[in-house]
Parts: structure tokens; sequence; C-alpha cells
């Protein structure tokens, strides 16, 4: 086991392409062993932060620390990384022995630890007995798991992957999710993970960066950033919500800051702030989010935090239906119901309530 100490810090990375600041002022610190998201939108900067992590791109400013060294001007090949591509980038006239074992060859390993290697190699990716294979004659997923062998094989401190799902089909993908976070963590290796797909960093992820216009605009668990947003960007781009405009009407305080209240065109709701030490006054324009599922059948008390409306639409799911509810002031809700016996009808009346917990309240 390698001592416990940060892997991977980028520090107030800027990066510009002509006139277009690809990176602004990005910071992110890794955690030894930890399989680390960076999750964003197309053009958000993270493929850029990745490639810097790698070597591969030079920042204007800012630094690269890999432990104690500063890693900004050391070239990629004597980084302790290794990159796993969208495109895989196999060389198709080579066996899969050979793809794996190119580069430990431009590093003048010697053959017989270059053989013994490779069979490590394809052990840890279930790649046993393929060693003779055709790249051409590989599946999509068979493919991906050469390139994460090839990558693997230098033995790198980091395993760096940009979006190296993106080709397979569903049902393969979910199946290199785990196959990939088991070969982070059977490894002890440090994961710096790129993709835009809200669902892979959420059931992969130890740790998700969310990017927005060349920013880290937040950095916290899967859960943290799925419950406890700080932005309206975070809350609109990792899952579904309702997101409305209000406005603060009463703090409510007990011994310390409980809750905030706000009115808007859709109702009266009582929620809390994620934002660490924001207390919006009394009149002040705030946005709220709250999940589709965090809705459930009205069961009375006092009228806030309470939807009532008619069903406009609705979509099976099997597992679930997700509701459109036309409601007070003309808004249209998105409702999420598990494990439904029947569906509501349309046009059907809904009166529905949501938990202050599940009521976020942001900076508009």
């Amino acid at each position: 086991m390698r001592p416990n100490m940060d892997a991977i810090r980028a520090e107030a990375i800027v990066k510009k392409f002509g006139k277009v600041l690809a990176l602004d002022q990005a910071n992110i610190t890794i955690e030894q062993g930890e399989l680390f998201f960076l999750l964003g939108a197309s053009g958000c900067g993270k493929t850029t932060l990745l490639r810097c992590i790698a070597g591969l791109e030079k920042p204007d400013s800012g630094r690269i620390i890999f432990g104690d060294k500063d890693m900004t001007q050391v070239p990629t090949h004597k980084r302790e990384a290794a990159m796993v591509f969208q495109s895989y980038a196999l060389w198709p006239h080579m066996s899969v022995s050979e793809n794996i074992a190119f580069g430990l060859e431009e590093r003048k390993v010697d053959r017989e630890e270059i053989e013994q290697r490779v069979e490590e190699a394809l052990a840890m990716v279930h790649l046993e007995g393929y060693e003779d294979r055709r790249i051409d004659q590989m599946s999509g997923g068979q493919q991906q798991r050469v390139a994460l062998a090839r990558a693997l094989v230098v033995k790198p401190t980091c395993l760096l992957l940009d979006e190296p799902l993106s080709n397979l089909d569903a049902k393969l993908r979910t199946e290199m999710r785990e196959e990939i976070r088991r070969i982070v963590k059977d490894n002890d290796l440090t994961g710096v993970y790129v993709t835009h797909d809200q669902e892979e960093a959420l059931s992969m992820a130890d740790r998700i960066a969310v990017m927005d216009a060349g920013r880290v605009v937040q950095i916290g668990t899967p859960e943290d950033i799925y419950r406890n947003p700080i932005s309206s960007h975070v809350a609109s781009f990792v899952g579904k919500t309702n997101l409305f405009e209000a406005e603060v009407s009463r703090l409510v305080w007990d011994d310390e800051f409980l809750s905030v209240r706000v009115d808007s065109a859709a109702g009266k709701f009582e929620g809390r702030v994620t934002r660490r030490n924001w207390r919006p006054p009394v009149g002040e324009k705030v946005l709220v989010s709250i999940r589709p599922e965090a809705f459930h059948p009205y069961h009375g008390g006092v009228p806030i935090n309470r939807v009532t409306g008619h069903v406009e639409d609705r979509t099976y799911l099997g597992g679930s239906v997700q509701y459109s509810v036309r409601g007070e002031g003309d808004h249209l809700w998105n409702a999420t119901e598990m494990n439904p016996q029947e569906m509501r009808d349309f046009n059907e009346p809904v009166l529905l309530s949501v938990d202050p917990d599940d009521v976020i309240i942001l900076q508009s």
C-alpha cells in the first residue's frame, strides 16, 4: 500500500486555445486510490483538464502536482500515468498481446518481463487466452478491455480515462462500469475519469467535480452532488429537477438557522439552503429545486410544500411512471411515482407534497 497522500492536485489551471478560455482557474485535489470524475457538458473544459494532468496539454498558468512533485513541465512519458482514450487507439494490424506490449517495448523492457507483464495485464481485465487474437476479431467491450490492459501494463499510479465507454451499447456500458471500478480498486490506482454521463458518474465515482465554462463549480460525493447542489447549474445538470423562481418570505430559526420559506406563482414552500454561509434575506429573489421523485401523496397538514393540479402527460418506465402535472399558476411539474400499481388517468386530479429537506433554495 502506498503512503496516504494527495495523489494529484491541479492548482489554478488556466488554458486558452486562441481566444477561447478552456480552463479558468480550475482547482481539484484528488486523493490517492480515489476514482474521481470530471463531469460536465461538452465544451466545459473537462477533457482539457484531463489532458493537462496527462501532460498532453501545457497550462498557460497554474501547476499540476503528483504527490509532492511539480509535474507541470514534465513530459507525458515521465509521469506515472496512463491514459485510455475514447477511441481506444488500438493498432488493428497487431494482435492483442502486441498491442498491450507496445508501451513496454518503447520503454526497452526485456522480452521475458514483457511476456510476464502482458500476461498479468490480461488477467486484470479477464482476457486470459486472447493473446493471439486480432483486434478486428474482438467485440467493442473486449477492445475496451485491451485498451485498459495496455494502460495497466506499464504499472501506472494514475489511470486517466477520457469517456472510455461512450462507444459501447447500454448493456456493455453497465458491465464495464463495474469492471473499471474493480480494476482501479484492486490495483490501488488513482483514477481520473471524464464523462458527460451523469448516471455513469453517480454510479461509479468516489467523488465528482462538476465543471462549467472552464471552472470547477462543485466537488463532492455522488450523494452530496445530487442531494445538495449549490447552484442551479448543478441541480439541473446532475439528474432531473423542477426549477422555479420564488421570493423569500420568512427565515425559520430555532437555536440556529433552520430553513427558508418562499412564495412563488407555483405555491408556498419551505426548504433548506446548501451554499455554506448563505442566508437569503426576506424579499430576496431565489430559485427553488425539487427532484421529481421527492413528491409523495399529500397526507394533510398546513398548506405548504403542497402541489395541486391534474395529470397532463405520463411516461411508463416499468419500475416508475413519470408524470407531467399542471398545477397552480399554470406551472408544469415533473413528478415520479415509483413501483406503480396502476397509472393515473389523464386529467386526473393530483394532490402531492414534498418534505422540506427535499426543497433546495438556491441563489438566482
